[in-house]
């Protein structure tokens, strides 16, 4: 079973305990506003995810993990990486991406997973190139894009939700500079 440990959170593949603590952050608008067209997830939607999130890890030997507390074991959400279906400009990439349960932001530990995961993707995974896209004005998402040392390439327009989204970029060289 693939795990990371950093000093404060465990990364791990899901479990069936994970149902419940995932569906109530799925559950809040504010946590999903900056995610597709900003619906919420019930309980129905959020087992669909995970099953959805397993699959990936089982067909290409990564995926987005369950994020929790090392001290308590409380799920506190998913980071990870993931094959993105859009937009078109990045369907050919790795995507790292994040959403942790609001009462866990402005505490460093989506950076401190983020960066976990980056480590993962480019030492462990072997990736050349990893990108994360962002929807314009997400300035706490931005922030943690800027620490990982990632580049902002261009921007794009949802094809679907016609709103901006920034694709930020990093390969091993940049990373390991």
């Amino acid at each position: 079973m693939t795990e990371i440990r950093t000093p404060r959170l465990l990364l791990r593949r899901w479990t069936d305990d994970d149902l419940v603590p995932l569906s109530e952050i799925n559950a809040d608008a504010e946590v999903m506003r900056w995610i597709g067209d900003g619906s919420t997830l019930d309980l129905d939607g959020t087992a669909e995810q995970i099953e959805r999130m397993e699959e990936e890890w089982d067909d290409e030997g990564f995926g987005l993990f369950a994020v929790e507390l090392l001290a308590s074991g409380e799920l506190i959400g998913v980071v990870g990486l993931s094959v993105p279906e859009g937009p078109p400009e990045v369907v050919s990439d790795i995507a790292i991406s994040w959403r942790l349960g609001r009462q866990y932001w402005g505490q460093g530990y989506a950076s401190e997973a983020a960066q976990a995961t980056l480590e993962f993707a480019l030492q462990d995974r072997g990736l050349d190139r990893v990108v994360a896209v962002n929807r314009a004005g997400n300035d706490d998402s931005e922030g943690v894009i800027r620490k990982l040392g990632m580049v902002h390439e261009r921007d794009t327009t949802d094809p679907e939700h016609k709103y901006l989204l920034q694709i930020h970029g990093i390969d091993l060289t940049e990373y390991e500079a």
